[in-house]
């Protein structure tokens, strides 16, 4: 598709952690025409609300990072609310965008689309071969629903809508909140709140011996961009129509006790690390594979440590936010 940063370009979701770095990744490469817009001005699940939106800009492009997220207690209690918001924001933004004759639009979903035993590490394949994890279900149909979609329009109507499917996130805009934030967020808050008040001992939920993969969020955003931008024919011979999504991660991955380590590094807690083998682990391990990314010409820059010591400096600079 290439570069044209004269063109007008909507993302959707703005305001959270990967909308947020996305806008901040085209103004970088300088795109001019960034269109966003806010909950109170347009309800992305309102079909005619959406509709009349598109209908008033003459948008080129959309990065549709818009989704109701939340960790497991949020999915677990309010289950009917992420998959109807999740479901009703990407059918709308979607076909509000085929309706506007909106030719390119990149869908981003979740690694949790996969079955919760999937082969490791996790290939694009393994969609639809099995179980979901059940905690979050409703949010990963939806996210399923999102990749189909797309899809859908682009055998039915030769549209380039495109999917990316991160593993876990983090970075500058996350949510830091004590108890509904990721596993990142929530122990840098728990390690600083210990330096702050010279604690000697930090807990940590679990044995410490599952594995994950996180990916800073900046990456994630540049990640986007290279796919949006990649040319369709390259795109397409890489990818299938009806399995079309791409998997974005790292390629690496650490054990929860190396991540807590790492976080008391930067943190600069000095203290004991405790591991409460009490609290469930989950998956004992859950990394993307990564080839097909790579082979479009894209890998991740950015360290953990690095990208930990970026996220802490930016909870430093907006820590009133988070004060209970």
């Amino acid at each position: 598709m290439g570069r044209n940063t004269s063109k007008t370009v909507f993302v959707a979701g703005h305001r959270g952690m990967v909308g947020s770095a996305i806008v901040r990744r085209l103004r970088h490469l300088g795109y001019e025409n960034i269109v966003t817009v806010s909950h109170a001005e347009v309800d992305l699940t309102r079909q005619q609300e959406v509709e009349d939106f598109f209908a008033k800009h003459d948008i080129g492009s959309v990065y549709l990072a818009a989704a109701k997220v939340g960790g497991i207690h949020a999915n677990n209690t309010c289950p009917a609310e992420f998959i109807y918001m999740n479901l009703m924001m990407e059918c709308n933004i979607v076909h509000a965008a085929h309706k506007g004759g909106v030719q390119d639009l990149l869908f981003l979903g979740s690694s949790c689309i996969y079955p919760k035993m999937a082969g490791q590490p996790i290939k694009e394949s393994e969609l639809l071969t099995g179980v979901l994890e059940p905690t979050n279900e409703p949010y990963a149909v939806a996210k399923i629903a999102g990749i189909k979609l797309c899809e859908s329009y682009n055998r039915q109507y030769s549209r380039n809508y495109r999917s990316v499917m991160p593993t876990n996130l983090y970075g500058p805009n996350d949510n830091f909140h004590p108890e509904n934030s990721h596993v990142i967020p929530a122990l840098l808050r728990r390690f600083h709140e210990a330096v702050q008040t010279e604690a000697e001992e930090v807990t940590v939920w679990g044995s410490g011996a599952p594995m994950r993969e996180f990916l800073h969020v900046d990456d994630m955003a540049a990640a986007c961009v290279h796919v949006m931008e990649l040319d369709k024919k390259t795109y397409q011979s890489n990818t299938e129509p009806m399995l079309s999504h791409i998997n974005v991660g790292t390629g690496v991955d650490c054990s929860i006790r190396e991540l807590a380590e790492t976080v008391a590094r930067v943190t600069g807690f000095k203290g004991k690390l405790a591991f409460d083998s009490s609290k469930p682990d989950g998956t004992p391990r859950k990394l993307l594979d990564i080839n097909r990314l790579k082979t479009l010409g894209w890998q991740a820059r950015i360290g953990l440590e690095d990208g930990l010591r970026d996220t802490y400096a930016w909870f430093l600079a907006n820590q009133d936010r988070f004060r209970q």
